[in-house]
């Protein structure tokens, strides 16, 4: 099968990383395939240093006439049998280039749990072949905005089976958190749907609790200056380490004691899915298609969105039980093994392309 794949955000994000294994996993089993993604960006150099055929296009936005005039000259060269298009603006240019183009199946990625916005919104999923939706949640979206239920297909997001790195304790000492100390870890932009607002409104009840626990907040974002505010005005300065973006994640993140993703808006959250490879406890927010990767008492804790006392009281409860943690973290590895590694990923979008013919 010849298949491109196009995203066109400018910066790297989780959604990236799932592109980036999918393409790489579908060269591995034999298929001929193209990324095009924006030109200069973080997704363009590491495709290359991977060995993928990369065709760097200037996308911007969804009335980028330039890239969509380009885009349907790749096209016209590389005749692929599919093209699968991984963001909102990576599909309306991909719509675009497909009519001055041989004809082509049209398959849209949708990874985020918010009802399609506008008519134009709609147009463009709808005119698509069909859908792939990364959880349950967001297939029922996208159903209840007319999506019809025969071209959506759910294909879990997958991250990739890798052994942690030591050396975590150690990074987490620069960091600042003293050795001993339990930590609570999250890793997710610092944006509004993230929701780290509550996390820090958690963190303070729990430690009224458990003074010695440490939060490590790894990412970046525009709201990264009001949060340090929050967390001067709750008192958790010395608590509290924003630790920025990082490139170390796989020793970083099988040294924390605890993950934890409090979003109130969530498609499904690799960065759960990476702390559950590396068998990490998990507590979190009922958000989007959370519940299908972390059941409640099982594979981690789950409680409501928007619930500080919940999430604290569900952190202290894992944080004070190192053998229920345990238990959790191993339950959450083989939840990992059996739904959410990139081949499964990889093998379910192939399927999917043939279910969408």
């Amino acid at each position: 099968m010849n298949v491109l794949h196009v995203d066109s955000a400018a910066g790297w994000r989780g959604g990236q990383n799932q592109v980036l294994l999918t393409a790489k996993g579908m060269a591995a089993r034999g298929h001929r395939v193209t990324l095009a993604c924006r030109s200069g960006g973080a997704l363009e150099a590491r495709a290359r240093d991977q060995g993928l055929d990369v065709a760097g296009l200037p996308l911007r936005g969804d009335l980028s006439l330039r890239a969509s005039a380009m885009l349907a000259g790749l096209l016209r060269r590389t005749r692929p049998d599919v093209v699968q298009l991984h963001d909102p603006h990576a599909l309306a240019a991909g719509l675009l280039a497909a009519r001055a183009a041989p004809p082509v199946r049209i398959v849209a990625t949708r990874r985020v749990d918010f009802p399609l916005r506008g008519r134009l919104s709609r147009w463009k999923y709808r005119s698509s072949r069909g859908v792939i939706a990364v959880s349950r949640k967001i297939a029922g979206i996208l159903g209840a905005d007319g999506m019809p239920a025969e071209r959506i297909r759910v294909v879990y997001e997958g991250v990739s089976d890798r052994p942690a790195l030591p050396g975590g304790r150690e990074a987490l000492l620069e960091l600042g958190v003293p050795a001993g100390c339990p930590v609570v870890g999250n890793v997710a932009a610092l944006t509004d749907h993230k929701d780290h607002a509550t996390l820090i409104e958690a963190a303070a009840l729990v430690r009224r609790r458990l003074p010695e626990a440490r939060f490590v907040c790894v990412g970046e974002g525009e709201l990264r200056p009001r949060l340090e505010a929050l967390c001067r005005e709750r008192g958790l300065v010395d608590r509290w380490i924003f630790a920025g973006f990082r490139h170390d994640l796989d020793r970083l993140i099988p040294a924390f004691t605890v993950f934890c993703l409090s979003s109130h808006m969530e498609g499904l959250g690799t960065s759960l899915l990476d702390a559950m490879s590396f068998g990490r406890p998990v507590v979190a927010t009922a958000a989007g298609g959370i519940p299908e990767a972390v059941e409640d008492g099982v594979t981690g804790r789950v409680v409501p969105v928007r619930d500080p006392a919940a999430l604290a009281g569900a952190l202290v409860e894992v944080l004070g039980d190192p053998q229920r943690a345990r238990a959790l973290g191993d339950a959450g590895r083989r939840r990992f093994e059996e739904r959410f590694t990139a081949d499964r990923m990889v093998d379910e979008t192939l399927s999917a392309y043939d279910g969408l013919r």
